[in-house]
C-alpha cells in the first residue's frame, strides 16, 4: 500500500492539486506525492515557502484536519495570497502525528478551485492518509536486504548477481520481493524506504 495506489482518488477530491508527505522523519519523508501544477511548484520552491507555509506549521503542532478558511482569521500571509493567486481558493490540511513507537508524522495539503471541501471529503482524506501512514510492511529477508543494499549503491543487477553468486533472474526476484514487502512501486522507492528505516 502506498500513495500512488490512491493517486486517482486524491486527484478527484483535490482537482487543484495536493501535496502529501508520508512518514516524515528527521529531515525527509519516506514518500511524497505532489499533484500541484509545475507552475505552482516552481513558484512555491523559488519563494522558499516550505519554511513559512502556515499549513505546514499547523501540521507541526496539530492532529486531524482543518479547512484553509480557518487560517484566514489570522490574516492572509503572502503564502496564502499566492495560493489564491494560483487558483487554489479552497483547501484542507491533514496532519497525522507520530507515536513513541513510530515517531514519524504524515501530512497532506489538498486544494480545490471551485468550492470548500465537505465534511465527508475531509474525513475521507484524513482516514485514507491515516491508513497509508500506519501501513507496516512485511520484514525483508536477509537475501532481499543484501540485494537491495547493493542496488541502493547504484550497482547494476548483473554486477549484483556476480557479487551474490546468483543469477540475474534471482536478483530481480529478490529486488521485486523487497519492493513488494516495503510497499514500493519502484526499486528506487523501495531502496529509499529501506534506507529511511535503517534496513540498509
Amino acid at each position: 500500500m502506498n500513495l500512488t495506489d490512491f493517486q486517482d482518488r486524491f486527484a478527484e477530491l483535490a482537482p487543484a492539486g495536493c501535496y502529501i508527505a508520508l512518514r516524515l522523519g528527521f529531515y525527509a519523508p519516506e514518500a511524497e506525492l505532489n499533484l500541484f501544477s509545475a507552475e505552482w511548484i516552481d513558484h512555491y520552491t523559488l519563494s522558499g515557502y516550505a519554511l513559512a507555509d502556515p499549513f505546514l506549521l499547523w501540521c507541526q503542532k496539530s492532529e486531524g484536519h482543518v479547512r484553509w478558511s480557518a487560517f484566514e482569521s489570522l490574516g492572509l500571509s503572502k503564502v496564502l495570497l499566492d495560493y489564491h493567486r494560483f487558483g487554489h481558493s479552497y483547501g484542507g490540511v491533514i496532519s497525522v502525528q507520530g507515536t513513541p513507537k513510530m515517531p514519524k508524522r504524515s501530512l497532506g495539503v489538498f486544494a480545490r478551485n471551485d468550492r470548500e471541501f465537505t465534511d465527508a471529503e475531509l474525513a475521507e482524506l484524513d482516514a485514507t492518509l491515516r491508513k497509508i501512514h500506519s501501513f507496516v510492511p512485511q520484514a525483508l529477508t536477509e537475501p532481499q536486504i543484501a540485494a537491495l543494499r547493493l542496488y541502493s549503491r547504484g550497482i547494476l543487477q548483473k554486477q549484483i548477481a556476480y557479487e551474490l553468486q546468483i543469477s540475474v533472474t534471482a536478483v530481480k526476484g529478490r529486488l521485486r520481493g523487497a519492493a513488494d514487502r516495503l510497499g514500493g512501486k519502484t526499486l528506487r522507492e523501495a531502496a529509499h524506504v529501506a534506507a529511511s528505516r535503517g534496513l540498509l
